[in-house]
């Protein structure tokens, strides 16, 4: 089959199912219809997505362990030579799914946003998630020895911003094979992208600087017991500002939709064509073209701040989603 020139790591939210219902959600995850693929389908669209020859594949979600297949298409990326990550809430693990990730995956990540259960249950949305999501560790900690890694990736927003340290410290105490504890800010996307949310929860200015200073991630590490990496990221490259993302070569990655639509940019609504019916390479095309588009450029040229990002964000929405999208933007409740 011809390769097509394209982005070198895809992340694929395999599906909108999802039992939590976190008040930050970029896709809205478990609010809206799952539009997950069948086995065959899933099967179809691994094939179009290796048609941009990936160095790697992203299974995210929605909650990706929900999905009969998902092993099944973690495998032919292996065979194709295609390292293989998978995210996961950890709410459904349990030792048999845990030793299948292990053997499918080439890394794992379970998300936990609090070092207590009152904050990370309150930013899940789901009371027990934060006790399931430390016993999915528990799992991984046994299943994947010294074999595959595993890590926690923690969205940092005002509501857990002060439990950093702690988390550094619970996490590496508990569990001595852990390889990652990173820490990323909250983007504003989904959810998170509300206007009142952006005020409330998206990190102020200095919570931003701090989060990437040396000094506070060098005190991260001196705080965390055993071996685990700890890192952590402002995620501006997440907000393809027209000074940053000059060619495609800046930003080499797509982000597909469940049933294999693809978003022109990551983390804004609006996408540019689907793999299993256009051509990769016209929609990877496409994609590129919308980074130029006048009225991106427009909406985030002056977007600096964290608000404005947000602002930013809700405008491009808006003019790029589609009517379904609209809606759904218009039923978005408020952030309590």
């Amino acid at each position: 089959m011809e390769s097509v020139t394209g982005p070198k790591d895809v992340i694929w939210d395999i599906t909108y199912a999802c039992p939590l219902r976190c008040f930050h959600c970029y896709s809205e995850s478990g609010r809206r219809a799952a539009r997950q693929l069948g086995p065959d389908g899933l099967l179809r669209l691994t094939e179009a997505v290796l048609r941009f020859q990936p160095r790697s594949v992203t299974i995210s979600g929605g909650e990706p362990l929900l999905v009969k297949g998902v092993f099944e298409v973690a495998r032919r990326f292996g065979e194709a030579g295609v390292e293989r990550l998978l995210y996961t809430s950890g709410w459904t693990l349990d030792e048999t799914l845990a030793q299948q990730a292990v053997a499918n995956f080439d890394r794992i990540c379970v998300s936990l946003d609090g070092a207590t259960a009152d904050v990370h249950d309150r930013i899940r949305g789901r009371r027990g998630s934060f006790d399931r999501a430390l016993n999915a560790l528990d799992l991984l900690d046994r299943a994947a020895g010294d074999r595959v890694p595993y890590g926690v990736d923690f969205t940092v927003v005002r509501s857990n911003f002060d439990q950093i340290t702690d988390a550094c410290a619970l996490l590496g105490a508990r569990f001595p094979r852990l390889r990652t504890i990173f820490f990323g800010a909250a983007v504003p996307s989904g959810l998170a992208s509300r206007a009142d949310f952006a005020e409330r929860e998206l990190l102020t200015e200095e919570q931003r600087e701090r989060l990437v200073d040396p000094d506070f991630v060098a005190g991260l590490r001196a705080a965390t017991p055993g071996a685990a990496r700890v890192g952590t990221t402002d995620n501006r490259v997440l907000q393809m500002h027209p000074e940053r993302v000059r060619s495609a070569a800046d930003f080499p990655v797509v982000q597909v939709e469940p049933d294999g639509a693809v978003r022109a940019m990551s983390i804004y609504e609006g996408t540019v064509g689907n793999l299993l019916t256009d051509d990769p390479d016209q929609v990877w095309r496409r994609a590129v073209d919308r980074w130029r588009d006048p009225f991106v450029v427009a909406a985030l040229g002056p977007a600096h701040t964290a608000v404005q990002w947000a602002e930013a964000a809700r405008r491009i929405d808006l003019r790029f989603g589609s009517d379904d999208d609209r809606a759904r933007i218009a039923r978005r409740p408020a952030h309590r």
